[in-house]
This record gives C-alpha cells, structure tokens and sequence, in this order.
C-alpha cells in the first residue's frame, strides 16, 4: 500500500509513518524541517519538504507528487494556538498561525493530493472533537475549536468532490494523545492512538464518506 502523511515530523504524524513503515508499506511523508525530515528518512519513508502555511510549498508539493497514487492520505499538519479559556480575542498573529495552519493549509493541500486518489482510496483529516459544535459544552481554547470546526467543513466539502471517483474522505479525532500539544497527561498514547485510527481507516466502507469519527470508530457530532 502507498501511503502518504501530511505533517510527519513529530507526535501523530510521526507514529502514522512509524507503524506503517513497521508493517512495510511504502511511505511518502512531509516535514517542514531538516530534523523532521531526517526522522522520517531514519524510518525509511520518502520524505518531502512541506509548510502547508505556505502556498509556494504547497505548489512544489502538487508538482512532487505528479504521477502518484495513493491508497491513503492522512493530513495531519496542525498547531493549537493560545491556550483561551473564555472570550478572549486571539492577536492577529495568532488568529494567522492556527488558521493559516489548520484551514488554509488543507484547502490548499486537499486540492494538491488529490489527483493521486482513485477509486478505493480514503483520505483522513486529523480533526479534535473540540471541533465539534453538536456536543460542545465547553468554550476553552475557542480558537483551535474554530480551526477544526472549519476543518470539518472542508472535509465535508472533500468529500461531496471526490465521492464520484470512489474516494472515502473521513474527519478523525485520534482522542487525547499523549504529544507536544495534548501534553503528558493526556489519556492515550500516540502508538494506542494511531493502532486505533488505523484499524477505523482499514475497515472504512463507501457509507462511510463524509462521517466524522472518533479514533474507537464512534461518530461525533458536526
């Protein structure tokens, strides 16, 4: 199987090429630095050079994958910003970062993969359940909520696009992981986490287009 992972550098990402790699599949993977590509080179993935913030990088990524087919594409590249617990108004760099981040770049990237899906592929977004407005009961962090509630969108949006060609396109929450932004107090490991998202990701079925799912394989509400 080629897989290819969107932001690879550490935590999530990492471990998605990690495991794969692990059960031989071949593996194109981005990173936005040297250090991040030198891990994935070290796993024996094809590592490619990506800040999904930018549009000429995106660019050279659409040109990179030219004549690629994939059986998967996860995109996981995300940041969570400030860490808000009520109403209080992001800095316009920060507003910048997470939504450059976590809605432009996949916007730009979706596009950019797209092509190297056929029919029987499936396309991942790494969302959160903080993304979710059906069950929110909590308003902390209102901006990473407002990044991923978006995200759902676009994969939404994917999704209603690449039906025709037989592509399942899926929303993820991979729970409370134990990385740099969920912490070390987080319930889940990343290998835990990343052995459930891959088994949800294997059993996926056509009904499944366009649902947005927690790592267990329950549905979240939009």
């Amino acid at each position: 199987m080629n897989v290819l992972v969107i932001g690879a550098s550490r935590g999530i990402g990492l471990e998605f090429a990690r495991q794969y790699r692990a059960d031989g599949e071949r593996v194109v993977a981005t990173a936005r630095d040297e250090a991040g590509l030198a891990r994935l080179r070290a796993l024996g993935c094809e590592s490619l050079a990506l800040d999904v913030s930018d549009g000429a990088s995106v660019a050279a990524l659409a040109w990179r994958l030219d004549g690629e087919r994939f059986e998967l594409a996860i995109v996981n590249a995300g940041v969570y910003g400030p860490d808000t617990q009520g109403l209080e108004p992001p800095a316009q760099a920060d507003f910048d970062a997470v939504m450059h981040t976590n809605v432009l770049g996949p916007m730009r990237v979706i596009p950019a993969l797209a092509p190297t899906l056929g029919a029987g592929s499936r396309l991942a977004v790494l969302s959160s359940a903080m993304g979710s407005i059906g069950q929110r009961s909590g308003s902390a962090g209102w901006l990473y909520r407002a990044s991923k509630a978006a995200l759902n969108s676009v994969l939404k949006d994917a999704s209603l696009t690449l039906a025709p060609r037989g592509v399942v396109c899926v929303a993820l929450h991979p729970g409370w992981v134990q990385t740099d932004m969920g912490g070390a107090q987080a319930t889940l490991t990343p290998e835990r986490s990343v052995a459930d998202l891959r088994r949800l990701l294997a059993d996926l079925e056509p009904g499944d287009n366009g649902r947005y799912l927690a790592h267990d394989g329950s549905p979240i509400a939009w």
